[in-house]
């Protein structure tokens, strides 16, 4: 893979210019000038996306697993395995609260801004 494609998807992966140079078989200098070009830059953003997308696709396959196994050690004979497994599931459980209530806080909060949007109308 060479050129702007190889560029892009170097960059998107959080490697610097010089790397994405080497990877598309130009100069540093000429990647600098694509990243200037705004589709190239998009390019670059949608490509960031599709991989953060995949690796959250990849982390809500094992996610399962992971809980049964943290519930496996929550019998464990080893009182310390327990303990961990406890904060473990915790520490998760509050964390994933936290991150639905900012986002159906948010959801209300852009609700609300349609509804006074559409009452200037």
């Amino acid at each position: 893979m060479k050129g702007r494609t190889a560029a892009v998807l170097t960059l998107a992966q959080g490697e610097p210019t010089s790397a994405a140079a080497k990877a598309a078989g130009v100069s540093t200098r000429t990647v600098e000038r694509w990243c200037t070009d705004p589709e190239f830059a998009l390019a670059v953003r949608d490509t960031r996306t599709e991989l953060l997308n995949s690796a959250v696709g990849q982390l809500a396959a094992g996610a399962a697993e992971a809980v049964t196994a943290l519930r496996a050690a929550l019998v464990d004979d080893d009182g310390r395995n327990r303990v961990q497994a406890a904060r473990t599931l915790l520490d998760a459980v509050l964390s994933l609260r936290e991150s639905l209530d900012l986002e159906q806080r948010l959801a209300a909060l852009e609700t609300a801004e349609d509804d006074r949007k559409g009452d200037r109308r």
